[in-house]
């Protein structure tokens, strides 16, 4: 683990910072990441090793096209994560939208444009696969990450809505 920045408010440019596709060795990085809020430390297991049940995962985003698992980094250290999803609709004729999921920064690296060039290099990756629209959730309780979204130009149009199904986390065979 690297030491925490020096100087806590240094803004960080686009090239202080590396962002490409998750690799297989990146896992407990991410799922420390996903972790390490009120939520997430709920409902995510941080442990050594790490649950196969998130290298499967990992597997399964890696071989579906449609999605992408990506990471930045600095000086080597994962800091960041989020997962981009491409969608076809037949709505808004037939176009293709890119659903952000799972945004995590470093606690250390928050307010630092780290998750800004994150988001916007997410934004700049959808229009280079044609999509027409990027759209994200964020828990309702997370007030600090929605106006986060608001100030990159995100507006809340819609009201999203969640069914949680028993036993989703075992196994199944692919839809």
């Amino acid at each position: 683990m690297h030491e925490a920045p020096s100087d806590p408010g240094e803004t960080l440019a686009p090239q202080d910072l590396q962002i490409r596709q998750a690799r297989r060795e990146d896992m407990p990085a991410i799922v420390r990441l996903l972790a390490d809020d009120d939520l997430g430390k709920h409902r995510e297991s941080v442990k050594d090793p790490l649950d196969q049940a998130y290298y499967d995962a990992f597997n399964r985003i890696g071989a579906d096209p449609r999605n992408e698992l990506i990471v930045v980094e600095r000086d080597g250290e994962v800091i960041g994560t989020l997962q981009l999803t491409y969608l076809v609709f037949l709505s808004h004729r037939g176009s293709m939208r890119a659903q952000i999921e799972s945004v995590r920064v470093d606690r250390r690296y928050r307010g630092r444009r780290v998750g800004t060039h994150l988001i916007q290099w997410a934004i700049e990756r959808a229009r280079q696969e044609g999509c027409s629209l990027v759209q994200l959730t964020t828990d309702a309780d997370r007030v600090g990450a929605r106006r986060f979204y608001e100030r990159l130009g995100f507006t809340p149009s819609h009201v999203g809505m969640k069914l949680h199904l028993p036993d989703s986390r075992e196994p199944k065979e692919p839809c």
